[in-house]
């Protein structure tokens, strides 16, 4: 334990033969640990404020090497600098505090601040430092670090809240004149006598994409108010929704602009599955968003599959029923680094992402009374899986003959005016 040079190990070791009792009491009411060691190293004396700070009582450490209570790799440097001291008299430390490392009795090190005098006695030079704990400091300075932190986020959202709605309320603008537009080609189309010229196939499809284009121009500026409301933290627009329905549209709408007729989607649910009060354009946006990324995330994969079940667990408190989605992707999975501020305000790890996508998505589910969870890691099984919890307003049934219907969402849901152009989902 004690790592000093043979020539002070040769020196006896006098302790302090006498102190006032007035100055030790004193020496223990300090809020500072202060410790004397003499010319070889040794401790002379040890307050109870440094058995706090070390753990060691004052009978342990007394005469023992001051090695003892600082981390092996310093223990050499200290040494040399005794030594280089009582040779030179060179003193680039005394009278000048400096932060160093301390060693518990647990083994665990510390930072403290230490300051260094000595003193000539008649048993030689005596050197007595005064240490102070910099941990307090330390977790104050990391506590404002975090809160700095989260007000510039907080600023950022602020930012994003005002740009979004005023962007939000410019595009209406022009998505209510395509609207417009588009009712007014439908009426041509039907009413100009030119139209009629048209092979009736040709007309009959150029009406459908005229409609088409206005019930999607119609959806976008719906989106739009909705996304105004969320955030303007306006309540949602509920209504009693099919959970399932609002998961097959989502994945209608992320098939569109995305190359990923690879991936194999497989919803399973009861035919019976109890009613929510949701707004389903916002509902739509957590699938929406979850879909994507589980896109981009199986971008590289092998296998490329998405498990959506929906159920709701018997066990629950009939007041408080939910339905649960789980939704697994064979992606690469979340790193264990990242999974704490997954659902937080700009935290990305995509080049061009901004991170808002599963924060609005959790928020989202807590203004339904619901939650956006991301489950645990499974070894065996590899992805990300995320729990959806909404709550239900209908009652469940009570058939227990009801077996989960399995739908391959691929063969349902595909549609030959799906645009597979290749592009990276975002």
């Amino acid at each position: 334990m004690d790592e000093t040079s043979p020539k002070r190990q040769a020196v006896p070791f006098r302790p302090l033969e006498q102190i006032d009792a007035r100055l030790m009491s004193l020496l223990d009411m300090a809020a500072d640990s202060i410790c004397l060691m003499d010319a070889h190293s040794r401790i002379l004396l040890f307050n109870k404020a440094s058995e706090k700070l070390f753990g060691y009582t004052a009978e342990e450490v007394v005469g023992q090497s001051v090695d003892i209570l600082m981390p092996m790799k310093y223990a050499r440097h200290h040494d040399a600098w005794v030594d280089r001291y009582l040779r030179t008299g060179e003193h680039s430390i005394i009278g000048i505090g400096r932060e160093v490392q301390g060693r518990h009795k647990d083994g665990s090190t510390f930072p403290f601040d230490l300051s260094v005098g000595v003193t000539e006695t008649e048993d030689g030079k005596q050197f007595i430092g005064v240490l102070r704990d910099l941990r307090p400091r330390k977790d104050a300075e990391g506590r404002l670090r975090s809160l700095q932190t989260e007000l510039n986020q907080m600023t950022r959202i602020n930012a994003m809240d005002e740009m979004g709605a005023t962007v939000a309320h410019e595009l209406n603008q022009p998505l209510t004149a395509i609207i417009l537009y588009l009712q007014a080609i439908e009426r041509k189309l039907n009413a100009n006598p030119c139209a009629q010229q048209l092979d009736q196939e040709d007309l009959d499809k150029l009406t459908e994409l005229c409609g088409k284009a206005r019930q999607e121009a119609q959806r976008s500026a719906s989106l739009l108010q909705r996304i105004r409301s969320i955030i303007e933290k306006k309540e949602p627009e509920r209504s009693h929704c099919n959970i399932v329905d609002i998961i097959q549209r989502a994945h209608q709408l992320a098939l569109v602009g995305f190359a990923a007729t690879d991936v194999h989607v497989n919803l399973t649910a009861t035919d019976d599955m109890p009613a929510v009060a949701v707004d389903p354009v916002q509902i739509e946006q957590i699938f929406l968003n979850l879909l994507r990324n589980a896109f981009q995330a199986m971008r590289d994969q092998d296998q490329r599959d998405i498990n959506i079940t929906v159920s709701v667990p018997s066990e629950q408190e009939d007041l408080r029923k939910r339905v649960v989605v789980h939704f697994k992707d064979t992606g690469p999975g979340i790193p264990d680094s990242h999974r704490d501020t997954l659902f937080k305000a700009f935290d990305s790890e995509r080049r061009n992402g901004m991170g808002l996508g599963l924060a609005i998505a959790r928020s989202i589910a807590q203004n339904h009374g619901g939650s956006l969870e991301l489950a645990p890691t499974d070894i065996n099984q590899p992805g990300a899986c995320f729990i959806l919890t909404l709550p239900i307003v209908s009652p469940l049934s009570q058939d227990p003959s009801d077996d989960p219907d399995v739908t391959d969402i691929d063969d349902d849901w595909q549609s030959d005016s799906a645009p597979t152009a290749s592009k990276t989902p975002e």
